[in-house]
């Protein structure tokens, strides 16, 4: 393999202008012009890639043109030392057969294609054992090549090892396999070649395409087994360059292809598939030498902060609704997809091939025949088309095909599939309103099989987007934020996945309540129609539920839903957040909230079907966000909201209320029940509305122990609720809740729920569900015993907490990639007793007690905290009073709260006294 003709050399490096002016520096200092040959060389790489880097810049989409001039500037600057070394160091005027080298570029570098910091693997290949002058050689080369800095993957072989060591070791296979002669012998570096594919190669295809194959697969676990990470890997990552690469070695091992575009010709990829091979490493190689020109390091994944830099870089801009970096990442992941198609098209076609070698005349004899269903074919267990045409003749195939493969519970054949990608554009309106192709595309949606699996081939396949253009325009869409970790129609089709596996019970140990719940709802087909489409309208300017309920009213008809489900649907899109606003950002103690609540939802089977897809949307957004706290609130939502449903609103009156809390709270402290008549006589009625059972029985043993004590903290697991409880009982004083939640902060809590209450005899007695910042439990001895002591010195002064809080790290590193502004939000309907001021920021550590620390300076009692993140965004909810326990209605006071909110938010006055 040769590199391709670079444009304007000369421009990048002068090999024979460099040359002369080694030779002159060694003609006149001799031995000792070693510092000044060192400078010369580091020059022109240096300027080499200051002028790749300008190229760069000038065509910032052309990818691999950088990476061939990449490693067309190392290889001059190779091919430069070797003759420096071996012409005047050490300089042999009659060499014996021995000593002769090849110098061997291998791995990326033998491929022609390097980013600015990629390593240079280089082989050093002699006919035997190295003798002393080549071991010479080879040293003085490497030391030139470590002097420029450059990171070298160095070996040194004779003919033998190089048969021996490939034999053994995938890796160095692979590197062979990609060996390109750059300098030396080439006579034994053709030797080498010729030994390695008779000696190595012969015989062993099938094992090294399972073994490549083996390797990408735990490549892709290593590094999230999915192509829509947040932070996807370009070199390594799923559907990234990687992958590419390993079509390129199974071609060439099997096929010995010397460049990518003859893999059209031995079969394997059609020429418009080549093209999209081109186009996707194109744009990877561009991402990557943006990466490393960024960085001025080898760094391959696109982070956060770097994502935004590299859509600059390329030219990606602003469009309505939708970032420059959403567009750039969006770009990314199709192509990403794209790589994902042409992979199984290529293994596809790689199967069959090895079948046909395999399969002899009696063995097609003892071949079953296919199977026929309708117009598809199942042969060996996969579905297929039996001619090119099937689709052009009747377009509804393309649906049907997929409808088959749910039914029939078979894998589609992916000669089937690219022949369906190929004519996914005979998809047009008439298709779209058939009636025919609107019900089987139901069939898939709502199968009891696998319907996931189905839907993410007929998105692979460009058939779902032509189908449903709304879909078509949130594919491959991401949302820059550490939230969603998916892009939308990753995040959709796993929804339905979900939803599926509830609905069969196969979920019940993490959803028991959907679990039960799902058997109730009368429409299976508005509840997948409603996951289906609840982010149907994410990109597009303004609020994407109220755009996706007007989607689901012109989309719901046309395939086949009545009047009265087309309504439900859209009203799940439009209400879909509707459930875990309340449930993690409103007090469900407080009756007014779950009043309100029932009053947009207003019927059991709303409720049920808001419930499933409450919990199906939360756990598709990623690993980690889902847990036993949503879990727990979740369901207290629920069951407060059905029995307000079925009762009405004639529900037991406080007092009976607070007279059943309590003899439940007896039955938990059985021969304790008379602490309900002792201690629980310093508490008000808020605080037994307020409280469950079972932290109400602990809160009154701790009373009954800390009789006349200051200061009484305890801390335990609590995993009903998949936190930590910490609760202080203190003597009550302004300011006693931010100090608190200093003290917590400090001790590496995040605080996730708190209720505050005073008791009679003026004792606080407080409640805070904690986590770590991360969403993790606290429940090692050492995590509570830190959470005790720092709550203790937080409220005896023995800690500066503002400067300790300021020093903290973040607990997600690059949320400081986002801009992220601060929002406060004042209101007064949503509580008949408080005003609920809802504060939305950057998340951080100690942003909860430096908030609470505003409300306190601004004279307001905090009674409850309610605190959800999403990425590096957090939502505090408080419900506050003024001194007096009134409301804050007046409106210049609501204007000076929101101005110390917003300080505390922005961090402004913390890091002034930090």
């Amino acid at each position: 393999m040769t590199l391709p003709r670079i444009a304007n050399q000369r421009a990048i490096i002068d090999r024979r202008q460099l040359a002369d002016a080694i030779a002159a520096a060694f003609g006149e200092q001799g031995e000792k012009s070693r510092a000044v040959v060192v400078e010369l060389l580091r020059g022109a790489l240096e300027s080499g890639r200051a002028e790749i880097a300008r190229r760069l810049e000038a065509k910032p989409s052309a990818g691999t043109e950088c990476a061939q001039a990449q490693a067309f500037l190392v290889d001059q600057l190779v091919r430069i030392i070797y003759d420096h070394v071996t012409g005047r160091i050490y300089r042999a005027s009659n060499r014996s057969m021995g000593e002769r080298i090849a110098v061997v570029a291998v791995g990326g570098y033998g491929r022609g294609e390097m980013a600015p910091h990629s390593d240079v693997d280089i082989a050093f290949i002699t006919p035997i054992k190295p003798t002393s002058w080549c071991e010479q050689v080879i040293e003085a080369m490497l030391y030139f090549l470590w002097d420029l800095g450059l990171k070298v993957g160095q070996s040194s072989r004779s003919l033998d090892e190089v048969v021996r060591m490939a034999r053994s070791d995938l890796t160095i296979r692979t590197a062979m396999l990609e060996g390109r002669y750059v300098w030396g012998d080439r006579d034994l570096y053709d030797a080498a070649s010729a030994k390695f594919f008779a000696e190595v190669v012969h015989g062993t295809e099938k094992q090294f395409v399972a073994e490549k194959l083996e390797e990408r697969n735990q490549r892709h676990k290593r590094l999230g087994d999915s192509r829509y990470v947040v932070e996807p890997n370009v070199k390594e990552g799923k559907g990234g360059l990687r992958d590419l690469h390993t079509l390129y070695w199974i071609g060439k091992y099997i096929h010995k292809v010397r460049d990518a575009s003859e893999l059209v010709d031995v079969g394997l990829l059609t020429a418009e598939e080549y093209r999209a091979f081109r186009r996707a490493e194109n744009f990877f190689w561009a991402v990557r030498c943006h990466l490393h020109t960024l960085t001025n390091r080898a760094e391959d994944r696109l982070t956060f902060d770097m994502q935004r830099e590299v859509a600059m870089r390329m030219n990606f801009a602003d469009r309505p609704g939708k970032s420059a970096v959403e567009r750039f990442m969006q770009y990314f992941f199709l192509q990403a997809k794209q790589v994902g198609s042409l992979t199984g098209v290529f293994l596809g076609q790689l199967d069959d091939q090895f079948a046909k070698e395999k399969r002899g005349f009696f063995a097609s004899l003892r071949r079953k025949r296919p199977k026929r269903v309708g117009s598809f074919l199942i042969d060996a267990g996969k579905l297929g088309v039996d001619s090119d045409d099937t689709f052009k003749q009747d377009p509804v195939r393309l649906v049907e095909l997929f409808a088959v493969a749910v039914e029939q519970q078979v894998e589609i054949h992916p000669e089937a599939m690219r022949i369906a990608r190929r004519d996914s554009g005979l998809i047009d309106a008439a298709i779209r309103r058939d009636p025919r192709a609107n019900k089987l595309f139901m069939d898939v949606l709502t199968s009891r099989n696998d319907p996931e699996t189905v839907l993410r081939w007929m998105n692979e396949a460009g058939v779902f987007g032509r189908f449903i253009p709304d879909f078509g325009r949130v594919i491959a869409q991401m949302q820059f934020d550490m939230y969603h970790h998916y892009t939308v129609d990753e995040h959709t089709i796993r929804a339905i996945g979900l939803l599926a596996k509830i609905e069969k019970g196969e979920a019940k140990a993490d959803h028991p309540l959907a679990s039960e719940v799902v058997s109730k709802v009368s429409s299976r087909r508005v509840l997948y129609l409603a996951t289906l489409l609840h982010d149907i309208a994410k990109g597009r300017k303004g609020d994407h539920s109220v755009l996706g309920a007007e989607v689901a009213m012109k989309l719901c008809p046309r395939l086949g839903l009545s009047a009265a489900e087309t309504e439900l649907v859209a009203w799940l899109v439009r209400w879909h957040l509707l459930m875990s606003a309340t449930a993690f950002k409103r007090d469900l103690a407080d009756y007014k909230t779950i009043a309100d609540f029932v009053q947009t939802v207003q019927s059991q089977e709303r409720l049920r079907l808001l419930l499933i897809l409450t919990v199906v949307d939360i756990r598709a957004v990623g690993p980690g966000v889902w847990n036993s706290w949503k879990r727990q609130l979740l369901g207290d939502l629920f069951i407060s909201a059905e029995e307000m449903l079925r009762l009405g609103h004639k529900q037991h009156g406080r007092v009976e209320r607070i007279a059943a809390k309590k003899k439940a709270v007896g039955g938990l402290l059985k021969e304790r029940d008379a602490l309900i008549g002792t201690v629980g006589k310093q508490l008000g009625d808020a605080y037994w509305i307020a409280e469950p059972e079972d932290i109400i029985a602990l809160n009154l043993q701790q009373m009954d122990v800390a009789l006349g004590e200051p200061l009484s903290v305890e801390a335990h697991w609590y995993p009903a609720r998949g936190a930590t409880l910490v609760t202080v009982l203190a003597a009550d004083h302004p300011g006693l809740f931010y100090r608190i939640a200093g003290g917590i902060h400090l001790a590496g809590g995040n605080i996730i729920d708190a209720r505050i209450h005073t008791a009679r005899n003026g004792t606080a007695v407080d409640n805070f569900l904690v986590q770590d910042p991360l969403g993790r439990p606290l429940n090692e001895a050492s995590q509570i015993a830190r959470l005790k002591n720092a709550i203790a010195d937080a409220l005896a002064n023995r800690v500066k907490l503002v400067p300790q809080l300021a020093a903290r790290p973040l607990a997600r590193p690059r949320a400081d990639a986002f801009d992220v502004r601060p929002i406060v939000i004042f209101d007064n309907k949503a509580s008949n007793r408080s005003t609920v001021i809802e504060v939305g920021s950057r998340d951080r550590p100690a942003l909860l007690s430096q908030l609470a620390r505003a409300l306190f300076e601004a004279r307001l009692v905090v009674h409850s905290a309610h605190i959800a993140t999403y990425g590096e965004r957090a939502v505090d909810t408080f419900y506050v009073t003024d001194v007096l326990g009134e409301k804050v209605e007046d409106e210049a006071r609501l204007r000076t709260v929101e101005k110390r909110l917003l300080e505390a938010a922005e961090d402004r006055k913390i890091k002034a006294a930090a």
